[in-house]
Parts: structure tokens; C-alpha cells; sequence
């Protein structure tokens, strides 16, 4: 959750408070609240203007500024933000495509009606019981993320996992914060065991030839690079159950100590055994670093 949400999320508690116990100081709550939203947001505007009137050095400027998560909130917010909601959500799905690539044939935008962002699946990730949850998790983060105004993702093409889906996550209100509730923190993370969690992952360097091992709310994480892209799993290996942060990775296939072998972009199948597969863990990469999807529950 963002900043901008989490202090709207809180001067609703207060007005809540303020409600239940004397009218009049919740009117002039609200009114004062009103008075300040926008006249913050009238000076928004003039800035936006301000910008847009300076020319191709303005619209550059504005377009840096969009790229900071919390101006880029304040700025949907009073809707001054320079991408429609088409744009906005075509980039977002642009973001999310290479990882989306090891479990999707692709993804394609339709359109948003009646408030709900349509999108098509092409292909998936058959065979792979975790991938249907996967690709839904990371589109609807994204687009969310990028367009707030949309109260729904209907994603179609989505075929339903063959058993009990491996991951059970949902979106903990503070799952991008940090600490102290700033956004992109890689502060601990809530209860893995009660409620999902999306994780930012300490600093684990340019992308490499070696896996690269990390804690994401206390569950051990190993993060492959193939040709750029970033790909996450829980680190134990199908096979023996041992740590993988010491295989071997060979372009797409990465290497146990034990000798089995797994294709990092088929989202973890085994490459000698069908049978054996790593568990892929939804992983995205933004303003906020590198974040991965921690379940609430994993079977098997």
C-alpha cells in the first residue's frame, strides 16, 4: 500500500472516531480535511500546468516525477497524472511481461468497461499447478497498482490449476512499506503463516551467472537471471531438498548439487524428470526494487 492510501486510510479512522462520539467536530473534520486536500491539489495542478506549458523540458520533467511512486499517487489521486488509464495499464503489463513470459504465451489489454480492466491470456504454463495463480497475482498487482480506479481485473483465458492452488496469497495492507510505512522499504514482513505477503528483497546486485539466495519474510528465496530477467523461487530443490543457492546455472538451466536439472524460464520444470518442479513465486521488479509474492500457505 502506498503512502497516499495509508493517510487516507487513516483520516477515515479519525473521522470514523470523530462520528461516533460528537457531529459537530466530525463536520468540521471533514470540512477541514476538504479545505486541505484541495488546496494541495490546486497547487498540484498549477505545477502539472506549469509543466505542460514549458514544452518537451516540462513534459520530461513531469514524466520523471511520474516515475516516483508517491508523486505518481498524489497525482492519480486529483487525476493530474499525464497517462490515461489505457496508457497507464499498457505500461504496467510491459513491466510485468518478461516474468510473466516463463508462465504465459502472453497477455493482451482489451480495454476497461464499467470500471473493470478486461485482459486475455494467450497461452500458459500447462502442467504447472501454481502458474495459474501466479499470472493472475502479478497482473492484478500490476494493473492495481497502475490504475487505481479500476475496481476489478477480469482476466480471460485463465485455466484452473489441476488441484488446490500451491500459493495462497493476498495483499497485506502495508506489503510495500517499509518500517515506517514508507513505500519500497524492505522492512520485515507480516506473518507468512496468517496472510501472503508481497516482499521487497534486500539489495541482491546487478542480474548474474549465479543464483543468487534471499529472505523474504523469513522463507529462504533463490533469484535466477536468464538473458536480463528475473526469475524467483522457493530455494529447495524438488529432488533432495537441499538449498540451490550453490548450483549451477547454464543459461535457462540450473543445476543441483545432486544433479537434477531445472528450466528456470518453464517455470522450474525439471528438465531430466517432468515430474520433479521448483515452486515459482511470483516476482516483480519496479520503483520499489525487486518484490516477490510470499505465500500464506504452500502444500507439498
Amino acid at each position: 500500500m502506498t503512502r497516499v492510501k495509508q493517510a487516507g486510510d487513516r483520516i477515515e479512522e479519525i473521522l470514523a472516531f470523530l462520528r461516533s462520539g460528537d457531529d459537530k467536530a466530525a463536520l468540521a473534520a471533514e470540512e477541514l480535511v476538504g479545505l486541505l486536500v484541495g488546496l494541495y491539489g490546486d497547487g498540484l495542478a498549477h505545477i502539472v500546468a506549469a509543466l505542460g506549458d514549458a514544452g518537451p523540458a516540462g513534459t520530461a520533467v513531469l514524466a520523471r516525477l511520474t516515475e516516483d511512486p508517491l508523486v505518481e499517487n498524489l497525482l492519480l489521486l486529483h487525476d493530474l497524472h499525464p497517462l490515461d488509464v489505457d496508457a497507464r495499464i499498457q505500461r504496467a503489463l510491459d513491466q510485468v511481461r518478461p516474468y510473466l513470459g516463463s508462465h504465459a504465451g502472453g497477455v493482451e489489454y482489451v480495454g476497461v468497461i464499467d470500471g473493470v480492466a478486461h485482459l486475455r491470456l494467450e497461452g500458459s504454463c500447462h502442467g504447472c499447478p501454481s502458474s495459474t495463480v501466479t499470472v493472475q497475482l502479478a497482473i492484478e498487482d500490476a494493473v492495481k497498482n497502475a490504475a487505481p480506479e479500476v475496481t476489478d481485473v477480469a482476466v480471460e483465458g485463465m485455466t484452473e490449476p489441476p488441484s488446490p492452488a500451491l500459493l495462497q496469497i493476498g495483499r497485506r495492507p502495508d506489503a510495500a512499506a517499509g518500517p515506517a510505512g514508507g513505500a519500497g522499504g524492505a522492512g520485515p514482513a507480516a506473518n507468512p503463516d496468517s496472510q501472503g505477503a508481497w516482499v521487497t528483497l534486500p539489495d541482491i546486485g546487478p542480474p548474474s551467472s549465479r543464483p543468487v539466495g534471499a529472505s523474504a519474510g523469513g522463507l529462504p528465496v533463490l533469484v535466477c537471471a536468464v538473458r536480463g530477467t528475473l526469475y524467483a523461487y522457493r530455494d529447495a530443490c524438488a529432488a533432495c531438498g537441499a538449498s540451490m543457492t550453490d548450483g549451477h546455472l547454464d543459461r535457462e538451466v540450473l543445476t543441483c548439487s545432486c544433479g537434477s536439472r531445472y528450466d528456470v524460464r518453464a517455470a522450474g520444470r525439471g528438465v531430466d524428470d517432468p515430474d520433479l518442479r521448483l515452486e515459482p513465486l511470483p516476482l516483480l521488479t519496479d520503483s520499489r526494487g525487486v518484490r516477490v509474492a510470499v505465500p500464506a500457505v504452500m502444500h507439498g
